[in-house]
């Protein structure tokens, strides 16, 4: 069994919360800016004093409404300033948050506030609170609904002025490491989300040691970072309150299509994202230049940043032709899409799924490390992740200090340590079958390399068996194919089937910008685009590159394009783009069978 665990490197403290980090934030540096917020075209800063401040006078409110040590609050709300703020009051009143996906259906916030028995919700808007008032009945311990733009938080301030500062302080020092911190739903990917019990200890123990193996990228003075994947989801959690730790500038952006003005005018130092939104900056600058006329410059440009950060990693000798190229085309397209980051962005921080080594590469040669990490909620976020001093591009790096992480038999990831949750809530049986022993089974299938860094090849559970017997990691054929810009999702299929097929779905962002490059109608609908000659070709290509990465017997052999898109509202996807591929098989089931009503040699699939 291959097995690699690091000490940690900051000693344990199990007396320590959450809040702590805050309170040792402000009296080290209280007039450090640890937040920024939208003032008109500029930003304004928020002190960390100026932030206790005012999650001190928020946790009054909430015990002045009723709220009790240990009692759970729903919370459903964009990426914004509040979000923190609310977060940390929550833990100054000695509350646990139960955050809901501000994208979640009526029937996901009834399950989340039931099974997690919350007796308050907090919702940001109009639209949030009338899909809570439309499950109320279903929610009878529910006592309290308050919502963020009807005022309801300015309210709770006034009505908890009286509260001394001696409760809050009481409250907020009730819970030690071991207690329960916070109650986050799993996405729901392969079923009904289960609740997963986090520890004060388990942010408290990871936030220091992360801070301290990737110094570079938090501790650095100045060091800022714009927000805009959302809070509830446990990455960027974890990130907000490790910013508050190491004393990051953190602004906030909930909409991602305002995302480059505020990267313009923020100008953070590092980024946390998905693969998908490197993807979408590749995607649109390479169409953008095409629609200029540029194309060619622009695809030029990407092969040498790719073959110059290559060879850079693998510690090779550039040629001189390379080098000329490089620094021509560092004047032409990189130092321009470096720019319209803010300019600033030297790292960035990338999970939830692999972006691939062409990504890593490309952003590699604009001056921006993108760290990739491996975690999952029940580990807090991070279990692995690139450090600044040495990363390699492919992998989710070597392992956090305060973590283990060993490979089964059948090359599945179990990890142990700081990071791992307590249990799932209510649900003995469930954390009984995720553990053995110490050790949480990820369902994840990896691999290490000698210097302990480690690779994401598949997971458990959707490997598929060819009728002939052939294992095939769908992973491995859609992240390639996902990278081409009209590309939106794509799930591979043929699992007890004679051969490989997928079913594709066309990005309605991306698709009117390519029509047009290419002498087609923009207007196009999707209907019409998912049987056109020219988009079927391109969807062609990205698999048929694709196949080249995997045996003939694991390649492609047919693919359909469907008239719709899967989205977050349509179920299909996860809050962090992640596809549910049982609800898709389910929902396609048709499409999937007509897939293999012909015999494979009657498609014009390249098996190049």
């Amino acid at each position: 069994m291959v097995q690699f665990e690091v000490p940690p490197i900051v000693p344990a403290d199990p007396t320590a919360n959450v809040t702590d980090l805050l309170v040792e934030r402000v009296k080290a540096t209280p007039d450090l800016a640890l937040f920024a917020v939208p003032d008109g075209e500029v930003w304004r800063d928020i002190t960390a004093a100026t932030f206790e401040k005012q999650v001190i006078a928020l946790a009054k409110g909430f015990v002045a409404a009723g709220i009790e040590p240990g009692e759970k609050v729903g919370f459903i709300a964009r990426t914004t300033y509040d979000w923190t703020l609310v977060d940390f009051a929550l833990f100054y009143a000695g509350a646990v948050m139960v955050p809901i996906y501000e994208t979640s259906s009526p029937a996901q916030v009834s399950w989340i506030l039931s099974d997690s028995g919350a007796i308050a919700c907090i919702a940001e808007s109009a639209d949030h609170s009338a899909r809570i008032a439309e499950i109320r009945e279903e929610v009878p311990l529910v006592r309290s609904v308050w919502e963020m733009h009807a005022g309801d938080l300015d309210r709770l301030e006034t009505e908890g002025a009286s509260v001394p500062d001696e409760e809050i302080e009481r409250r907020r020092s009730i819970a030690n490491g071991a207690d329960i911190a916070t109650l986050i739903y799993t996405s729901g990917s392969t079923g009904r989300p289960k609740g997963c019990v986090l520890t004060h200890s388990n942010f408290v123990e990871l936030t220091r040691n992360a801070t301290k193996s990737n110094r570079e990228v938090f501790e650095t003075p100045g060091a800022s970072t714009l927000l805009f994947i959302t809070t509830a989801h446990v990455f960027a959690r974890f990130i907000s309150i490790l910013d508050i730790h190491a004393g990051v500038k953190t602004g906030h952006q909930p909409d991602t299509k305002q995302l480059l003005p505020a990267l313009g005018s923020f100008k953070p130092t590092f980024l946390l994202a998905v693969p998908r939104v490197f993807e979408k900056v590749y995607n649109s600058a390479e169409q953008k230049a095409e629609a200029g006329g540029k194309g060619k410059i622009f695809r030029a440009a990407a092969h040498t940043a790719v073959e110059h950060s290559t060879l850079v990693q693998e510690g090779k000798k550039v040629p001189l032709m390379t080098k000329i190229k490089f620094s021509l085309f560092d004047k032409l397209v990189y130092s321009k899409l470096r720019t319209a980051m803010g300019g600033n962005v030297e790292y960035a921080v990338s999970g939830s799924a692999p972006l691939g080594p062409r990504l890593g590469h490309f952003f590699h040669s604009l001056g921006v490390t993108i760290l990739e990490g491996y975690g999952l909620t029940e580990t807090t976020a991070p279990a692995t992740v690139n450090q600044a001093r040495k990363s390699k591009i492919g992998t989710v790096g070597p392992v956090i200090p305060g973590v283990g992480v060993r490979l089964a038999d059948d090359g599945e990831i179990e990890v142990s340590g700081v990071n791992v949750f307590k249990e799932y809530w209510r649900n003995p049986e469930a954390t009984a079958a995720a553990f053995d022993g110490a050790w949480f089974k990820t369902g994840d299938i990896g691999a290490f390399d000698a210097e302990g860094f480690l690779t994401i090849t598949g997971r458990k559970k959707e490997i598929l068996v060819t009728a002939g017997g052939k294992n095939v990691a769908p992973a491995a054929l859609e992240d390639p194919i996902r990278a081409n810009p009209i590309v939106g999702q794509v799930v591979v299929v043929g699992d007890q089937k004679p051969f490989i097929a997928a079913l594709v779905t066309l990005d309605t962002e991306m698709l009117p910008t390519w029509l047009a490059n290419n002498g087609l109608s923009a207007d196009m609908s999707l209907a019409d685009a998912a049987q056109n000659d020219a988009v079927r070709a391109e969807v062609q290509r990205a698999i048929d590159h694709a196949n080249t990465t995997v045996s003939r017997a694991e390649s492609i052999r047919k693919f359909t394009i469907l008239a719709t898109e899967w989205t977050e509202a349509s179920g299909h996807l996860t809050p962090k783009m992640s596809i549910k591929r049982n609800v898709i098989l389910d929902d396609f089931a048709g499409d999937v069978e007509a897939l293999y009503a012909v015999p494979a040699d009657t498609t014009n699939v390249s098996l190049k």
